[in-house]
């Protein structure tokens, strides 16, 4: 009772420090996702016209593709029907294709920072003025060859020492650079081991693994040497496995025992989560590597893919395919993983409001400090949540990624799922559900 009276407590104080209104040009991006969520025929028509956005070759092109998608479109909006008709002529295409370009663009500079780190410096430094600290993800999906797989570890150490340039000059920041445990660092990097080796196959897990070592060893270390953060990832289920065999074997060499700062994820939408933690838990408890290990803790952001595939071979979906059970696993996690300390470092990584809310009482419920538990968000989703927790003293950190539109198509549209599912919590919050709604327990 004295955890669930401290959920509503917090959850009112951030709804109250949420803003009331919104940023217009924001505001249009959201009706255009709301509009999407209420239509799936709407909602395939222009994730695809994003996907093949960066393909086309002229604005003529853009707006064929465009009303080309929309045709199947059977109950078409003003605004829709607006589009099909300057698509009838050349100069309307043309407008079209200029107005549909701008938009993917501004919609993909709301969720990217920047096609480099250096591009991303300002942003990065404004948000730390805000309390809010950043993990860069480079975006870019598995690789396919050798040299691709060199070119993203190249860009990964490219990008630690950019990171440490721009850090090195942020006015200090006592709750985003320290906890009970020591120092933070202020570059955090995040990685993907499949991005890191084009030799990820089920079949020979230990292939992949030693091959992406051999890339991820050098990284570790100069992540070391410059006091940064490296975090790896985590993607499909079908990569899992390996992904957690290299980060354990890694971090438990000789030479990294004493850093850097590293960390690894677990999905709470995956069912086998638990038994993933007790996993972790069982490496990370005996070990004396300090500092330990930091356990972002997100739903997940791959389950139509998920889903999806083992509907294809007739096997039983690897995910929670109802909301409610992923998010009484992920309150189950987050207790977990709070009492593990000081094994792990915690990172909860959400947009629910009471996910959020839930870990910050339980913490505090546990005779946990505000500052040994770390709030994370998806930079241009929860961009408001996180300026209304650093309002109350807790660390935030955005998850941003940098890279070019082609490169990050598949990361964009994945966020597009995300905030246009009927059941995501910032679509319900879109739609005026009461406070106490929203905080009910799953």
């Amino acid at each position: 009772m004295e955890v669930e009276e401290g959920v509503q407590e917090v959850g009112r104080d951030l709804a109250a420090r949420l803003p009331r209104s919104r940023n217009p040009v924001r505001a249009l991006d959201d009706r255009a996702m709301e509009l999407s969520s209420q239509d799936a025929e709407l909602r395939a028509a222009l994730f695809r016209f994003v996907d093949v956005t960066p393909a086309c070759r002229s604005l003529d092109d853009l707006a064929r593709h465009l009303s080309s998608y929309l045709e199947g479109v059977e109950e078409k909006p003003p605004p829709l029907r607006a589009a099909m008709r300057m698509a009838e002529s050349r100069a309307g295409r043309t407008a079209l294709g200029a107005a549909a370009a701008a938009g993917v663009r501004h919609m993909a500079h709301r969720f990217i920072v920047g096609t480099t780190p250096e591009a991303a410096a300002g942003d990065l430094r404004s948000m730390w003025k805000d309390g809010i600290a950043a993990s860069l993800d480079l975006l870019g999906e598995a690789t396919v060859t050798q040299e691709e797989a060199d070119r993203y570890a190249e860009r990964c150490a490219h990008a630690l020492d950019a990171l440490a340039k721009t850090t090195a000059g942020l006015p200090e920041r006592e709750l985003l650079e320290n906890d009970s445990l020591g120092p933070l660092p202020r570059a955090n990097l995040s990685v993907k081991v499949s991005a890191l080796t084009p030799m990820m196959r089920s079949e020979a897990p230990e292939l992949g693994r030693d091959d992406a070592a051999r890339r991820l060893r050098p990284l570790l270390r100069q992540a070391r040497d410059l006091g940064a953060h490296l975090h790896v990832d985590m993607e499909s289920v079908d990569s899992l496995e390996t992904t957690f065999e290299l980060v354990f074997d890694l971090l438990s060499e000789e030479e990294f025992r004493d850093g850097p700062s590293a960390g690894v994820v677990l999905q709470a939408y995956l069912r086998d989560s638990p038994a993933h933690l007790d996993r972790l838990l069982e490496w990370a408890q005996p070990a004396e590597r300090r500092p330990p290990p930091v356990v972002r803790l997100v739903k997940g952001a791959y389950w139509d893919h998920e889903v999806v595939e083992a509907r294809q071979h007739g096997w039983s979906p690897p995910v929670y395919t109802d909301k409610h059970e992923c998010d009484r696993n992920f309150e189950a996690l987050t207790r977990r993983l709070l009492d593990a300390r000081p094994h792990v470092r915690v990172a909860i990584a959400s947009h629910n409001l009471r996910s959020v809310a839930h870990a910050i009482a339980y913490n505090r419920a546990t005779g946990g400090e505000d500052r040994d538990l770390e709030l994370q968000v998806l930079r241009g989703l929860g961009d408001d949540l996180a300026r209304a927790l650093a309002a109350t003293g807790m660390r935030v950190r955005a998850y941003c990624p940098v890279g070019e539109l082609v490169a990050g198509m598949a990361y964009l549209v994945r966020r597009l799922l995300e905030n246009t599912s009927n059941e995501s919590f910032l679509h319900e919050q879109s739609r005026g559900v009461p406070i106490d709604e929203l905080l009910v327990a799953p």
